[in-house]
């Protein structure tokens, strides 16, 4: 469960929401009960990609997704593995059926396209930065959010073989490929990319934790500082469950910094403050979206929401001062 990484880029550059659409195929072959659903979004979400594959198990539900969780659910009981895509701002729609879903124990998963303000010129009505704690609430939910394609297309079959309601969310933007196809991604766990290269040894260390988007803005930082500060990045893709006895084992520092492209209230680093409430001499600070959003480049968008690499360097710097 727990694994250290390095960061090496590789060349392929590919949207989480597009490996979601070449997992699906994938494992169509693999998994006969697996239905896809979708809410007039396919050529967004990429489960379009099951649809040439599997007509006869893929079912357009059209703008309607209250009526296609509520399908999901039954397709569920039928015995079927249902997944539901469509952009994650829209899932507010469905909540009602979610909740009832997820006090059901109903074995369906749902995949929000399109998340944060990374989306860049949608605009902010597309901009899903609620989703995480809505579906965090949810009883005994699962939310995945994978930072690159090989994580995506792992955590889809994750989902699969996990009983119960699962959540994954994906980004529109490509991102660079950050894990060989031979790392796993259990659910409950995540991922260390600690500090390397530096030129001289230092007590000033900072731990970034985040998931998806913000993970590539992490390692920005963790690079651009790698001479003066000790930065660890962790990846938590698995935002619920999150084993914290490993999380509390992997932090080698009191400062602590959480990014994500998600509200202030009630993400990433909520769930981070959970598990390091009570822990003496902890000291976290959470960077996420607390301003109105507006269309524009998604650089633009993560500069000024606070969450981009500029701003995580600024508050490392920040905590670096304070040792």
């Amino acid at each position: 469960m727990l694994k250290q990484v390095q960061h090496d880029r590789l060349n392929t550059m590919k949207a989480t929401r597009e490996s979601y659409g070449e997992a699906l195929v994938n494992l169509g072959k693999k998994y006969p009960e697996l239905v896809v659903l979708d809410a007039e979004t396919k050529n967004s979400t990429y489960s379009e990609f099951f649809k040439k594959e599997f007509p006869d198990r893929f079912y357009d539900c059209f703008i309607a997704e209250q009526n296609m969780v509520g399908m999901a659910v039954g397709m569920a009981r039928m015995g079927k593995i249902p997944f539901a895509s469509t952009f994650a701002a829209f899932f507010t729609r469905a909540y009602d059926q979610i909740r009832m879903a997820g006090l059901g124990e109903s074995n369906i998963k749902l995949v929000g396209s399109h998340a944060g303000v990374s989306i860049g010129e949608d605009g902010s009505s597309q901009m899903a930065l609620e989703d995480i704690a809505m579906m965090r609430a949810v009883w005994n939910s699962t939310v995945l959010y994978p930072s690159d394609d090989v994580s995506a297309e792992k955590l889809v079959e994750e989902m699969i073989k996990h009983r119960g309601l699962c959540y994954l969310r994906t980004t529109r933007a490509k991102t660079p490929s950050i894990y060989s196809p031979d790392e796993s991604f259990p659910i409950g766990g995540f991922k260390i990319h600690e500090t390397h290269n530096m030129k001289h040894e230092t007590e000033k260390r900072v731990t970034i934790i985040s998931a998806g988007i913000t993970v590539h803005e992490a390692l920005k930082a963790q690079e651009a500082l790698k001479e003066e500060i000790a930065v660890d990045v962790i990846d938590l893709y698995s935002i619920k469950p999150i084993n914290a006895d490993e999380l509390q084992k992997a932090t080698q520092t009191r400062y602590i910094i959480t990014v994500e492209d998600h509200r202030y209230e009630g993400g990433l680093g909520d769930a981070v403050f959970n598990v390091f409430a009570g822990q003496p001499g902890i000291i976290i600070t959470k960077l996420a979206v607390t301003s109105l959003p507006h269309s524009g480049s998604p650089e633009e968008n993560l500069r000024r929401a606070g969450i981009d690499v500029h701003a995580i360097i600024k508050t490392c710097r920040t905590m670096a001062d304070n040792y």
